[in-house]
């Protein structure tokens, strides 16, 4: 038998050994330049940020909010402005004030530039005359620098029933200044100065007429809400009335009757004006008061 051939060893195979590269760092992106957009929003929010508009805005809003805290609980129909030192009956837009020598000399300016909430002053009753012979001392010149200031003015005589009705009428239009585009000239009618209601009324129809074909203007008559009761109602009801009641959220007359201001309060107080001061309202919105101011 033949010998049994021997099988070769299997040839050991060199192993290589694997070497671990590490691996190279890999380069950064490079940040991507801000865009042009972005510039512009920043730049935007900074002007922003900056304007005086904004910090009116804020203040504005953060004004509107503590007064709707402040008025939580009250009368939103009668409620108090502490600029003007008094309550003020809401839903009326034009107010306004009335004037003689015991508010001493007035800075006008300063009486067009205060407000308060919305509420500023709008138009102005300045005193004139009184009885025959008396011109107020500050009629002139309250109504010169009320009118400088932009302040529509109407002149008023305070009335004496004891006296011409006629020649007060007389006196009243040539000391004042009424002209078309103002309030209309007003009959101040408080007293019976001793006359009876009946000679008072005569008197005033005097009065009335003479000034009214004078200066082509209906007066208004003011008066106390208890004398236009007692004496009045009935009896001069086409005039357009300025009828005094203090201290109440409403005026207290009928429906039907022709009143055009309200003088709600004796106890205001404005910018400019050293002492207390009577303030008004007119029956009626911005367009009313302008139609109102331009009848003629």
């Amino acid at each position: 038998m033949p010998a049994p051939k021997k099988i070769p060893a299997p040839l050991k195979r060199k192993t290589t050994t694997t070497v671990k590269r590490k691996a190279a760092p890999r380069k950064k992106k490079a940040a991507k330049a801000p865009s042009r957009l972005k510039y512009y929003i920043g730049f935007a929010a900074l002007v922003l940020l900056l304007s005086p508009f904004y910090y009116g805005y804020i203040l504005k809003t953060a004004s509107y909010g503590w007064r709707w805290v402040r008025d939580i609980g009250v009368d939103a129909s009668y409620r108090t402005y502490k600029s003007f030192g008094i309550k003020i009956p809401a839903n009326f837009e034009i107010h306004g004030i009335d004037v003689s020598y015991a508010q001493g000399k007035i800075d006008w300016q300063k009486v067009k530039e205060m407000e308060d909430d919305g509420v500023r002053i709008r138009f102005a009753f300045i005193k004139a005359t009184e009885g025959l012979l008396t011109v107020d001392p500050y009629f002139k010149r309250n109504w010169k620098e009320a009118k400088k200031a932009g302040i529509p003015c109407g002149a008023y005589h305070f009335f004496r029933p004891k006296k011409s009705g006629l020649w007060q009428a007389r006196f009243f239009v040539q000391n004042s200044s009424i002209e078309n585009g103002g309030l209309p000239p007003v009959a101040d009618v408080e007293r019976l100065d001793g006359k009876t209601p009946a000679a008072m009324r005569k008197e005033l129809k005097d009065f009335l007429l003479f000034v009214e074909n004078k200066t082509g203007e209906v007066p208004i008559i003011y008066t106390g809400i208890s004398f236009y009761r007692d004496y009045l109602t009935g009896y001069f009801d086409d005039y357009p009335l300025w009828i005094a009641h203090y201290n109440r959220e409403k005026l207290n007359v009928s429906g039907g009757t022709n009143w055009k201001f309200w003088q709600h309060s004796e106890t205001g107080h404005v910018n400019g004006i050293g002492h207390t001061v009577d303030f008004d309202v007119f029956k009626g919105d911005s367009v009313a008061f302008k139609r109102f101011l331009s009848r003629n």
